[in-house]
């Protein structure tokens, strides 16, 4: 059953699991996927008494901006102030917070600047936040994985996006995860999440302000200064997936971003798993996160 919890910006449409007293733990999912990544990883958790709770990003599924003229940003201080107001607005105590993709960035954002509130991180990627948005090019090799961000960049891409959303995020589904064998069925299942009315301009956003080429929410500039400028280190206990078999450099190497993590710290690596962690590796993720557990109860 989907449920939903008003913030400043949003109502959050989410799913909840497991039982209601258990450990909470909050699972974000990453673009272009939906809360489905993580249906194998949600009933291993609740099977071992977590209640699990999991959220529809900004601009997928149900979650709605509570109004017409709120900015419809993707930024990472957009995210992680959607997560942390989430968390407040349901009283959850202290929950481990997992996430991949734009999911991790909210994680990472929340552990960072809020870790009164988080109990733990499960992170897929390592420290997934940005620096300035900037139009500096990358080392050609991570330019070409980049393609579809500066795709994005244009009309063409808005186009795409709006005519053909299914056929381009089933792309990028093939891409970053070479390996898994998804189905159609397994495919739609997600996408429908992409039907929400405020996809395209949230993930236009998304792309093109983390390239300088669009302004952020003004009403979040404090958070972004504190991101882009600060990198805030992460005080909370970490675990770090990555898969070995994804064509984004994040899933193929990890960063050099240990000294990012002030508490413990523990990196794994996920032989032939792309890019969508939780749906290709369920038990490996249901297991960080357990094994997250004393350090989110001390």
């Amino acid at each position: 059953m989907i449920r939903h919890i008003a913030t400043s910006r949003l109502s959050i449409a989410y799913e909840e699991s497991g039982p209601a007293d258990g450990p909470p733990v909050v699972l974000l999912h990453g673009f272009p996927y939906s809360p489905r990544a993580y249906d194998g990883v949600a009933a291993i958790l609740a099977a071992q008494g977590l209640r699990t709770i999991v959220p529809y990003l900004r601009g997928f599924g149900p979650t709605r901006f509570l109004h017409a003229d709120i900015l419809r940003s993707g930024e990472q201080a957009a995210l992680g102030t959607d997560l942390i107001e989430m968390i407040a607005a349901m009283g959850v105590n202290r929950p481990i917070v997992a996430g991949y993709d734009w999911g991790g960035r909210a994680a990472c954002v929340a552990a960072a600047v809020r870790p009164d509130l988080v109990g733990a991180l499960v992170t897929a990627g390592g420290y997934n936040l940005f620096g300035r948005p900037t139009t500096e090019p990358l080392p050609p090799e991570t330019e070409h994985v980049l393609w579809y961000q500066y795709y994005l960049h244009t009309e063409r891409g808005r186009t795409m996006l709006e005519r053909n959303r299914r056929g381009f995020c089933r792309l990028l589904w093939t891409l970053w995860s070479p390996a898994w064998p998804f189905s159609e069925e397994t495919f739609e299942q997600s996408a429908a999440s992409l039907d929400c009315p405020d996809f395209v301009e949230v993930v236009l956003h998304s792309y093109r302000h983390r390239s300088g080429l669009a302004a952020g929410d003004p009403t979040l500039q404090d958070l972004a200064d504190k991101l882009e400028y600060e990198q805030p280190p992460i005080t909370i206990s970490t675990i770090a997936l990555h898969g070995d078999a994804g064509a984004l450099p994040a899933a193929t190497m990890p960063a050099g971003d240990a000294d990012l993590f002030r508490s413990s710290f523990d990196r794994r690596i996920l032989k032939g798993i792309g890019h969508n962690i939780p749906q290709e590796a369920p038990a490996a993720f249901a297991q960080a996160v357990i094994d997250l557990l004393p350090a989110a109860r001390s």
